[in-house]
């Protein structure tokens, strides 16, 4: 896959190879993730602006897939107050350089990698409005896994210090994430969320969190130990790691781990002629050696506070090489409710490249017969 676009330019873009033929896709299922992503309390006032839906220019007919590259955009409704600054030919009208690098941003690193002395199309490309194309693909592999009984749900842990504390809770229990405007699956957490992002939000503060991911229904065998890219962990951990504002990644217990016995950590297995292998635990998240166990796959991913604040760091203007405060855009005091939606989605893009490795033909009905064998 392959993603393009800037955050107030024309449209974003997003392109994806070797998505099988005859895959029925539901366009409005994709634009219910995309709506999704753009929800959450504490978002800006970007997300009041911006409608997404996707718009396929090319690998789809009739609704159905054809096999060659899927190619489409989602248009940004805000470049129409940005035109005469973004415009893709014509030179940008003064008025909204940037000179003075966020702490906590790519602003500052990416214009001395890319030799710009304005930090604005830095700004436009390593903002994380570029998600929403990472959820349609997303939202597309879903629908390629859903044939297949491989489902996702995602919900938030935490967010600024205020945790949820329940721990037994079933996958079927994560569907009233959606919900709930912060994404937890308990009210009481869910009001102590709110309240402490509009505490941040009255002090000009941002505010990270913790994300839980979790998909059943894989098979024993995906990805491989055989060579260290293609270990299912190691593909997952680089793909969320890869979303805007993410600092760390576990799978199952993983932080546990490190403070634990070995015989009182590892899943112990059994056997029986109905069930076949299992485990009566799962502290290893569904993957161990970098294959798929066939157990669920539990990830949680933490985010940072946004680097955007109201009341700015201390940092150095580029233009005059003397101390000021650092830029101000309009952003999110608390992306963390939309991350999860978005950490939800980019795995299981990983989860569907992995399969189609193993399971993968040119079209939908040969990926049965071939999963069927496996069945």
């Amino acid at each position: 896959m392959l993603t393009a676009g800037e955050s107030h330019g024309p449209s974003l873009v997003g392109v994806m190879e070797g998505f099988p033929a005859q895959v029925p896709l539901d366009v409005e299922k994709i634009n219910y993730d995309l709506r999704r992503r753009q929800g959450g309390f504490g978002r800006g006032g970007r997300m009041v602006i911006e409608q997404d839906q996707i718009e396929f220019i090319g690998g789809l007919r009739g609704g159905l897939t054809l096999g060659s590259p899927l190619a489409f955009l989602i248009k940004n409704r805000d470049y129409a107050n940005w035109q005469a600054y973004m415009d893709p030919v014509h030179p940008p009208l003064s008025g909204r350089e940037v000179t003075k690098p966020r702490p906590g941003h790519a602003d500052l690193s990416g214009a001395i990698k890319y030799g710009f002395s304005d930090l604005r199309p830095i700004i436009e490309r390593s903002s994380a409005r570029e998600t929403a194309v990472r959820v349609a693909i997303g939202s597309i592999c879903s629908q390629l896994l859903s044939h297949f009984g491989i489902h996702a749900r995602s919900h938030v842990l935490a967010i600024g210090g205020v945790s949820l504390t329940q721990s037994d809770y079933s996958f079927a229990a994560l569907e009233q994430a959606d919900q709930s405007d912060v994404r937890c699956i308990d009210d009481t957490t869910a009001i102590r969320m709110r309240e402490v992002i509009t505490e941040a939000q009255e002090t000009g503060d941002s505010l990270g969190g913790l994300i839980e991911v979790i998909i059943q229904g894989l098979p024993v065998g995906l990805g491989s130990h055989v060579q260290w890219d293609r270990k299912l962990d190691a593909r997952l951990a680089a793909a969320l790691m890869s979303i805007q504002g993410i600092k760390a990644v576990e799978v199952g217990a993983g932080l546990a781990s490190a403070n634990a016995r070995g015989s009182n950590f590892h899943d112990s297995i059994f056997y029986s002629e109905i069930d076949g292998f299992y485990r009566t635990t799962n502290r290893a998240g569904g993957i161990e050696g970098g294959i798929s166990t066939g157990e669920d796959l539990v990830l949680r991913v933490a985010m940072k506070p946004i680097p955007t604040l109201r009341q700015p760091l201390s940092t150095v203007d580029l233009s005059t090489y003397k101390p000021s405060t650092a830029a101000v855009e309009r952003s999110d005091v608390c992306a963390v409710p939309a991350a999860s939606v978005v950490a939800e989605l980019v795995a299981l893009t990983v989860v569907a490249d992995a399969f189609l490795e193993v399971y993968g033909s040119d079209f939908l009905e040969e990926i049965k017969v071939r999963w069927n064998s496996y069945v």
